[in-house]
């Protein structure tokens, strides 16, 4: 990606994006040790800029993306282990430093935020904001609704602590025993779904995350596709509690 120059020196906040033209101008900036005269020039993300000889530093833009990960994908930028992961499916694409936002275990699907802005990142996975994550799972076990009680929580997970109580809605009940459940968390323990339908006699075979707080998954994606966050949802997701 590049950018040009003169929003290069406004984004260093050396000056508004008018007075960044007047010091491009003036033969005071140079980009890989030579002299450029034109606020429009295109600048590389991997170029030396300077200003009276002191080279700037240039903070990174600000990116958020939404991603549709498959089943199978972890959620991290590496695996010593050689498996596939995230950083995988955005591979050369993405020039930004993009870190997942939160985690979605690799036996799960659906949507997993990646983003470089620290602020959006620390309002959607402190415990503090509670935001709310929206999961589908399909679960294999005779149902009854006694079941549905055990699930509504609370429940106690392997290593003794005990979830709150958890909103769970049956979306439908098939016959082949597989029931369609959704989950809506606040606190989010490992694996919680999991040992909570283990809890109840029933085993998930299928876990689809579908939103977190405000944002959803779009469904035009489909499993390994990606795309930018608006500015309307990045402003939603921020101002929401």
């Amino acid at each position: 990606m590049s950018e040009r120059l003169q929003n290069v020196i406004a984004h260093a906040g050396l000056a508004s994006r008018r007075g960044a033209v007047a010091i491009i101008e003036s033969g005071r900036v140079t980009v890989d040790a030579l002299v450029i005269t034109e606020p429009g020039y295109r600048v590389e993300d991997d170029a030396r800029v300077a200003v009276d000889g002191k080279v700037i530093h240039v903070p990174e833009k600000k990116r958020t993306i939404m991603m549709y990960k498959p089943v199978g994908v972890l959620s991290s930028m590496s695996d010593p282990f050689g498996g596939t992961t995230v950083r995988d499916i955005i591979g050369p694409n993405v020039s930004e430093r993009l870190v997942p936002v939160g985690r979605l275990d690799k036996e799960s699907e659906g949507l997993l935020l990646m983003s470089n802005d620290g602020d959006l990142t620390l309002k959607l996975t402190h415990p503090r904001f509670e935001h709310e994550k929206t999961y589908i799972a399909h679960v294999a076990g005779r149902w009854n609704e006694e079941k549905l009680q055990i699930l509504n929580g609370p429940v106690k997970m392997p290593d003794g602590y005990i979830t709150r109580p958890v909103p769970v809605k049956v979306i439908s009940i098939r016959e082949d025993n597989i029931t369609v459940l959704e989950f809506r968390l606040r606190e989010g323990r490992k694996r919680q779904i999991r040992y909570m339908c283990s809890a109840a006699h029933l085993v998930v075979t299928k876990l689809k995350r579908v939103a977190v707080g405000s944002l959803r998954l779009d469904e035009r994606l489909e499993p390994g596709m990606w795309r930018d966050l608006t500015q309307e949802e990045i402003a939603s997701a921020l101002s929401s509690s």
